[in-house]
């Protein structure tokens, strides 16, 4: 399929929430080249992969807007408020964020922050990082000898009120009830917090011995494996240095890389 310039199809003073997927240029949607070519702007997240941002024309101007949990990071409300200013001064505007924006991408924020300003806007829906990370680390996130069903679950949680306002620590996740009624998790942006979600997990009853995979870099060159178990899974990280971003996921599911690994990933030995 040859994919022509559309300037038509991101409106001038619009915008279109681009999903880029995990990382692999060839994992984006047709929709998503066709947005990126025919952007005026750019704004871009941190977790967007150079291969991907090569795509964007010369003539397009970029901006970063990168957010990386423990990091220096632009503000959502500053985020939103540059869509805004952008699209108001008649630019097509691609806000381009890793995965799928509506997967823990706050996608949702933005969209309601340009509804409530009238400005037009579509929605590119993305790969997001758990299915396809696991996929390339030769993990498949159902099969019917071990689930009928996975939870996706954010690791990093804040209570935000409805405006935007105060932001305050809190879990909504009930962790008894999603260890037991959930034999698959993938589990995003867990990282910082790998020890506290696994004893929360096994005080729910899993079992130490339930097998993890943490994915990091996924579906680049560099992407990066590492399979242990609930309870040894913080010492192992520590072992072979392993950092965000990554995706964790928890369950047998994870036994399946023994024999379905395809991808030419860096397996990492503790």
């Amino acid at each position: 399929m040859i994919i022509s310039d559309d300037p038509s199809f991101i409106q001038p003073g619009s915008v279109g929430l681009i999903g880029a997927g995990p990382g692999d240029p060839d994992l984006l949607t047709v929709a998503a080249i066709k947005a990126i070519h025919a952007a005026d702007v750019v704004v871009y997240d941190a977790l967007i992969s150079e291969e991907i941002l090569e795509l964007i024309p010369e003539s397009c101007e970029r901006v970063f807007a990168g957010k990386r949990g423990g990091s220096p990071s632009v503000a959502q409300a500053d985020i939103c408020d540059t869509l805004i200013q952008l699209a108001k001064a008649g630019k097509r505007v691609v806000r381009l964020k890793g995965g799928d924006p509506f997967m823990f991408g706050r996608g949702g924020e933005e969209a309601e922050q340009l509804a409530e300003q009238n400005i037009p806007f579509r929605i590119v829906p993305g790969l997001t990082a758990g299915m396809a990370g696991a996929a390339y680390a030769g993990i498949p996130i159902t099969h019917r000898a071990v689930n009928a069903n996975v939870a996706f679950i954010t690791g990093h949680e804040k209570a935000v009120n409805a405006r935007f306002g105060s932001v305050e620590e809190a879990s909504r996740i009930d962790w008894e009830k999603v260890g037991s009624a959930f034999p698959v998790l993938v589990i995003y942006m867990a990282m910082s917090n790998l020890h506290r979600l696994t004893d929360r997990l096994m005080a729910a009853g899993r079992s130490p011995t339930t097998p993890v995979a943490i994915i990091r870099w996924a579906t680049t060159p560099r992407q990066q494996t590492l399979t242990t178990t609930l309870e040894k899974a913080v010492e192992d990280v520590k072992k072979v240095d392993l950092a965000s971003p990554s995706i964790i996921v928890v369950g047998h599911v994870v036994d399946y890389r023994k024999t379905l690994a395809w991808f030419d990933d860096e397996t990492l030995t503790p």
